[in-house]
């Protein structure tokens, strides 16, 4: 097993990383599971898909000003059904059981590993609408039939969905899909310890209450994902 630095598993660094150009922009990957990356394109090509990125890497600093806006009010935290919530009615723990659900705490995000991406499809999005990554319009929306390959094919090139079931940890993602074999491998070194010792060095809003729950938010919103055998 590929033995990985706190940094890279955390999102302090770029060394595990390459460059991609995915239509006319350029994401950072995994070096690992960029050939990967690349198959997919073509497959979804010869089948009629634009295959697009919506998001790929996000540095620890990113991850941290999505939560810290989140947390702070001036971004919405949605419930179940991405309405937003009262963050009035909520205290610290429950802010942050609510944003985890749709958003990774700083340094326990899968993004920070280059190897998961948040995909659509580019020819598939109407005129005029903007994508909002919300599982609708992937189980009926224009994101549909996209979808469907994409469950079809993934297994082919080592990738899978894992958030494709609601377990209680993070919600239902159907665009967040996952380089097996990598992914496996930093999942199982990212541990409570590491974690606790990045929050500690790199704060961020509501991380003395994380700490606090550490062991409860790792087991149910960091390591908690349907397994590729499970598809």
């Amino acid at each position: 097993m590929k033995h990985y630095s706190l940094e890279q598993l955390t999102g302090l660094t770029q060394t595990h990383l390459t460059s991609i150009l995915v239509g006319e922009k350029v994401f950072l990957v995994h070096k690992s599971a960029k050939s990967a990356i690349e198959g997919l394109i073509q497959d979804a090509q010869v089948n009629g898909f634009e295959f697009s990125i919506a998001s790929s890497f996000r540095d620890y600093h990113k991850q941290a000003t999505i939560w810290n806006n989140k947390f702070n009010g001036q971004k919405p935290i949605l419930d179940n059904n991405s309405h937003p919530l009262n963050t009035n009615l909520l205290n610290d723990f429950e802010k942050i059981v609510a944003i985890m659900r749709w958003s990774a705490l700083p340094g326990a995000s899968r993004h920070h590993w280059g190897c998961e991406l948040d995909v659509y499809a580019r020819n598939c999005l109407p005129k005029g609408v903007e994508l909002k990554l919300e599982p609708w319009e992937y189980q009926s929306g224009h994101q549909a039939e996209f979808s469907q390959w994409l469950s079809e094919t993934l297994p082919t090139f080592d990738f899978y969905l894992p958030y494709q079931k609601d377990l209680g940890g993070v919600a239902i993602e159907p665009w967040h899909i996952s380089h097996q074999q990598i992914s496996s491998y930093m999942n199982e070194q990212i541990t409570v310890d590491k974690l606790a010792m990045i929050w500690k060095q790199y704060p961020f809003l509501g991380v003395e209450t994380a700490l606090s729950n550490i062991e409860m938010l790792y087991n149910r919103f960091i390591i908690n994902i349907t397994p590729p055998s499970a598809l």
